[in-house]
């Protein structure tokens, strides 16, 4: 589970590394559930030879049946298992409403010392990492527009790096993290083609950058330490 993360708030980062432009909108550097956040997805080629699209949306899938937006703290997750199955996931799944997450660094907990200590994990090499996401657009009562998204997790129990993340006794888990030369692949791909992107990332191109200090904040379901 990814409740917390930094987004790429660096208009020559997100263009270097993502071929994509900020959105207009003031976006937070920290994003929580229900928070809004960057996402990537495909558009047609712009002015400068652009051809991915940076949308600003909610953080935490807001399906087009949902009564209200709230639900986004619940859905910022979605385990590839079974996302074709689940209800809130099921229709950006089959749609092909694939997405990229561009991330600085994400917050997870560690337990190796018995209690929950905030860790912040990036890249080795300093570089932005994107994750693989679903997105949705949803319309209130008075046919306002709200774009959302959330971040496929995969199994982690065996992934040398990430298995000391999460309690002991829970299944591990990890958000989908994609090579950059995919990036386009996994925009366009169908559903039958969705489960290949969805490995585990190399553990030794992850690292524990230090502890975070960051305030402990409630997701809807349970107060997170991170």
């Amino acid at each position: 589970m990814c409740a917390h993360y930094e987004s790429v708030h660096d208009r020559a980062r997100l263009k270097q590394y993502f071929g994509a432009q900020l959105p207009d909108e003031a976006l937070r550097r920290d994003v929580w559930p229900g928070y809004e956040g960057t996402f990537i997805i495909a558009g047609p080629q712009d002015g400068e030879g652009l051809a991915r699209r940076a949308l600003a949306g909610r953080f935490g899938l807001v399906p087009h049946w949902a009564r209200e937006p709230k639900i986004a703290r619940h859905t910022y997750n979605a385990r590839s298992e079974t996302a074709a199955q689940k209800p809130s996931f099921r229709d950006a799944w089959e749609r092909g409403a694939r997405c990229i997450v561009p991330i600085e660094t994400f917050f997870e907990p560690d337990w190796r010392s018995g209690q929950a200590v905030p860790a912040r994990i990036g890249a080795v090499d300093g570089q932005p990492l994107g994750a693989a996401g679903l997105w949705s657009l949803w319309h209130d009562g008075a046919g306002q527009a709200l774009h959302s998204f959330t971040l496929l997790t995969i199994n982690a129990d065996e992934h040398a790096f990430m298995r000391h993340y999460h309690k002991p006794a829970e299944e591990k888990r990890m958000i989908a993290i994609l090579p950059p030369e995919r990036y386009d692949d996994w925009l366009r791909a169908d559903a039958a083609a969705s489960h290949d992107f969805l490995q585990p990332w190399p553990a030794h191109r992850l690292t524990a950058l230090g502890s975070s200090d960051a305030p402990v904040r409630s997701t809807g379901q349970q107060s997170l330490p991170f």
